[in-house]
């Protein structure tokens, strides 16, 4: 969860993103866990948190898979290089693919980096995520220019803002 800085909270705002900024308890009602542990009704947190939604002051709630746990031990950023006047369209049919978890465009650095369209495969083994990206590389067609596979080497901690615990 992301939360904007400048956005004005109340103490019971405050205590909801405290409460919810490591992650929601992974039980058949989150919201309400969360609401005992801060002594208010659960439809109170999920009002609230609809309000600071709707205000940017949290900007989304998502799942953050760990893709190692999961077992996908080969994880690779394929770059590629496609017509500037397509990328939208193209964008949208690679990062439909149920293999890709996310799809985007980058500028490109000319000379040294030519590449502007970016998606996430993730494989149990590099020749998954070749296979993978193969599958992309044929869906792209002509548009396909150049490509390459940047694999991971660890990986990294994916948090948003927090706020300090006082």
């Amino acid at each position: 969860m992301n939360a904007r800085s400048d956005a004005p909270l109340d103490a019971a705002d405050r205590a909801i993103i405290l409460a919810t900024q490591d992650g929601l308890p992974l039980v058949p009602r989150p919201y309400h866990a969360v609401a005992s542990g801060l002594g208010m009704p659960g439809e109170e947190v999920m009002a609230r948190m609809q309000r600071m939604r709707a205000l940017g002051v949290i900007r989304r709630i998502a799942a953050v898979p760990n893709h190692y746990r999961l077992g996908y031990r080969a994880n690779g950023m394929s770059v590629w290089d496609v017509p500037d006047d397509r990328i939208d369209a193209l964008g949208e049919r690679v990062g439909a693919l149920s293999f890709v978890s996310h799809c985007y465009r980058r500028p490109r650095v000319l000379p040294a980096w030519r590449y502007n369209l970016f998606a996430m495969v993730h494989g149990a083994t590099r020749a998954e995520v070749e296979a993978r990206v193969s599958e992309i590389a044929a869906l792209l067609g002509d548009a396909h220019r150049a490509h390459e596979v940047l694999y991971s080497k660890r990986i990294l901690k994916k948090t948003g803002m927090r706020l300090r615990r006082t």
